[in-house]
């Protein structure tokens, strides 16, 4: 399994795991993965990394829903610093151990600075990468908070 499957299962909070099958010709991997299960996008969060003050080794981890966009001000904000930038890919993957389409909040190489879009908390569970393309968890963004330290602010638009 994934390093984030480890990780949920090592927490011992409730979790499933979804499977797919991944069309690598797919335009968007988090709204691939809501119609593939039958989800509406909304509760289907994707997981991004920004650069702080565009240091690409100076990472944090977003985590907004598969519609929408990440608000670089608001989530600059919310990390209290000036300014951020989307990380690099090759950026990203160095530092999560994942790739791109397939980053997890969890089980990172590295714990990074987390912050989960406010609209997670009004479903019961939500959706999120489990560490490859394909492969999603579902939990409540409450657990999801508490394994990755997470804060709740408005981040997304």
């Amino acid at each position: 399994m994934t390093p984030a499957v480890n990780a949920a299962k090592r927490a011992k909070l409730a979790y499933t795991l979804h499977e797919y099958a991944h069309n690598p010709d797919s335009a968007s991997y988090g709204e691939e993965a809501a119609a593939l299960l039958g989800q509406d996008p909304i509760r289907v969060f994707k997981t991004l990394l920004v650069a702080i003050e565009g240091d690409q080794k100076k990472l944090a981890v977003a985590i907004v829903p598969v519609i929408g966009q990440l608000n670089l001000k608001a989530m600059a904000s919310a990390l209290n610093v000036k300014k951020v930038i989307m990380a690099e890919a090759h950026a990203a993957e160095r530092s999560t151990g994942y790739i791109v389409g397939g980053i997890s909040p969890l089980g990172q190489k590295k714990k990074l600075p987390t912050v989960i879009d406010v609209t997670a908390k009004e479903f019961s569970t939500i959706f999120f990468s489990a560490g490859r393309r394909g492969l999603e968890l579902e939990m409540s963004a409450g657990d999801l908070a508490t394994l990755t330290l997470a804060c709740f602010v408005e981040i997304g638009r």
